[in-house]
């Protein structure tokens, strides 16, 4: 079985209130609330985390694996655009992370459209609101039963 965790960097505890036309009305804990349904209804194992701290972001990354996390979803808000140290993280270690954003940041302001985890993540969904998070979902399924496991 697949134990994925929902990683969730600086700000996501404000979602509901912080700016809804950008990133919707649903709180952090609705949108954990239905990821967890749904993830039940794939047959996965899925936990959740949210840090406004760099570096207690970097460790949940680096015990992912110790801690028998096979799948990362992970949505590290404006550190996407400014942290070597969560990069650098996520390539050194094997558990294979998604890149997920509510919003486009490619549509939204210039310095948001440069992400420095993307290149060693193994995807990256953006744009689609909370569904962002459910294509994710729905993928490291897909990788679940395609491996037997």
């Amino acid at each position: 079985m697949h134990n994925i965790l929902v990683l969730n960097g600086p700000n996501l505890n404000l979602l509901g209130k912080r700016e809804p036309g950008i990133y919707g009305s649903l709180t952090l804990e609705e949108i954990n609330g239905q990821l967890r349904l749904e993830a039940e209804n794939l047959g996965l194992s899925i936990s959740f985390m949210q840090s406004n701290h760099e570096g207690e972001l970097v460790t949940a990354i680096q015990k992912a694996e110790e801690e028998g996390i096979t799948g990362v979803i992970f949505n590290a808000g404006a550190y996407t655009h400014t942290s070597v140290a969560l990069r650098d993280a996520i390539a050194g270690v094997k558990t294979p992370v998604i890149e997920v954003h509510l919003s486009n940041p490619h549509a939204r302001e210039e310095f948001r459209h440069v992400s420095y985890i993307s290149p060693v993540c193994i995807g990256t969904i953006c744009g689609f609101g909370r569904e962002s998070y459910s294509l994710a979902l729905t993928h490291f399924s897909k990788t679940s039963a395609e491996s037997g496991k």
